[in-house]
């Protein structure tokens, strides 16, 4: 009996150590996944047009939010340390400060919110969807506020309908079909990997 108890657990732990390597491998992919989407880029006045959002859906979709906000925080610490992860390969802390690095931390807040309703009401497809869009507003609203903050210290005072237009109007209807891309993908990668 000692002996059957002892393989039961050896098993188990060989199991969970499967699962933290399976854990820590998936988390860096998706991180890597981030920043080639973050290199696809349409540059326009204000706000580039990237797959950043699609991508940190498609991670919080496949990975469940806990594992997909780690991947997101991984994503700007490279980016942070200096690894040219963000968009036109940029990096550094001073990107972060420039007008675009509200979206950056917007991605993180948006990750937290949409774990959090993960949390409360479990990851059925529409609640997905649903945190999906809600995680894009968060998204907007830190971003928005960001950039209307460094533009009024670099070049003067900016109205809100005009940074709207400059920073999300043009994003919204790519954005939710980018989202509705990310939760059919997220949801097939997820049943592809057996992820739980």
């Amino acid at each position: 009996m000692p002996n059957e108890n002892t393989n039961k657990k050896e098993t188990k732990q060989k199991l969970s150590n499967k699962e933290r390597v399976l854990d820590l491998t998936y988390i860096a992919l998706f991180s890597v996944v981030m920043a080639i989407c973050s290199w696809i880029t349409i540059p326009i006045p204000g706000v580039p047009f990237t797959l950043q959002t699609f991508a940190i859906f498609v991670a919080i979709g496949t990975l469940g939010a806990k594992r997909g906000t780690i991947s997101v925080i991984v994503y700007l610490l490279l980016g942070i340390i200096g690894v040219p992860v963000f968009a036109n390969f940029q990096s550094g802390v001073a990107y972060l400060m420039g007008p675009t690095g509200g979206y950056l931390l917007g991605f993180l807040v948006s990750a937290l919110v949409m774990w959090f309703i993960e949390k409360l009401f479990g990851n059925k497809t529409l609640v997905l969807g649903i945190s999906m869009v809600i995680g894009l507003l968060v998204c907007y609203i830190f971003g928005t506020a960001w950039f209307m903050f460094v533009f009024t210290k670099t070049k003067g005072a900016i109205e809100l309908t005009k940074a709207l237009s400059m920073c999300v109007i043009p994003f919204i209807i790519p954005d939710l079909v980018k989202s509705g891309l990310a939760l059919v993908i997220s949801k097939r990668l997820r049943k592809a990997l057996k992820i739980k």
